[in-house]
């Protein structure tokens, strides 16, 4: 199993910004890429952001261009989504998600992803 762990979330104001980072075990070496999902409380799951170790590509939800950025540290195994000028309504638990199946490009569908973390929760106070 490659079990993903996240951390960074927290309260934050509208406008804030928060940094979020998921430790992926092996890294490049057990996966392909990994992405970010997210859910808020009555709906459904939303694509985020997704991003390959091998590649620069990077994939995102429309509701975050632009001001979301997900990137990668291939040496410490570990994946981070940068979000700025945050809204109420990306108020979620954000869930890091791996890829050991070996998708050549993101469409940001659930089944994209083999092992997911706990999650980690994302307050934005307007």
């Amino acid at each position: 199993q490659v079990q993903p762990v996240e951390s960074g979330g927290g309260s934050v104001q509208a406008g804030g910004s928060l940094r979020l980072s998921c430790v992926v075990p092996g890294g490049a070496f057990s996966s392909y890429g990994m992405g970010w999902f997210r859910q808020a409380p009555g709906k459904e799951r939303e694509f985020v952001a997704a991003i390959r170790w091998s590649q620069d590509n990077s994939w995102y939800g429309d509701s975050v261009k632009g001001r979301f950025t997900i990137s990668k540290n291939n040496a410490e195994n570990t994946g981070y989504l940068q979000m700025n000028n945050l809204k109420p309504e990306d108020t979620a638990v954000y869930s890091c998600a791996v890829d050991t199946e070996g998708y050549t490009h993101y469409d940001g569908v659930a089944y994209e992803f083999d092992y997911w973390g706990q999650g980690t929760q994302v307050t934005v106070s307007s």
